[in-house]
């Protein structure tokens, strides 16, 4: 039985349901125009030498999109991937393995994106 408050505000038994849906749709419709800047980069750069892409990399709209880019899709992926956990994953011990490593990979692999960012945005 749940209370009108509780179906007003749309929260299941978890209350995380909602907030999850809405961050995953609201990153999915970010990504469509960050995916577009990233094809148009990758097509600008084709045919340029070394140092012109570093210098477009490098300049501080590029860079700060290449983060913005990164930060959405990863976060994008690490609800997706624990959607798909949390739905067919069946042991209580493994899903809470599966999704720590999830968070994990998610962090590990943006540090890495976000230290070649800051390389190419510091010209280093």
């Amino acid at each position: 039985m749940r209370t009108p408050l509780a179906a007003v505000r749309g929260l299941g038994s978890a209350k995380e349901g909602s907030r999850h849906f809405w961050h995953q749709r609201l990153t999915a419709v970010a990504n469509v125009p960050l995916v577009l800047f990233l094809i148009w980069l990758a097509i600008s750069s084709i045919g340029a030498d070394h140092a012109a892409v570093a210098a477009k990399l490098g300049s501080p709209l590029v860079s700060v999109l290449l983060a913005l880019s990164m930060l959405s899709m990863l976060f994008h992926m690490r609800l997706g991937m624990q959607a798909i956990i949390e739905d067919y994953v069946h042991g209580e011990f493994a899903k809470v393995v599966l999704i720590m490593a999830n968070t994990f990979f998610t962090i590990f692999v943006g540090a890495i994106c976000g230290w070649a960012i800051l390389r190419l945005a510091l010209g280093a």
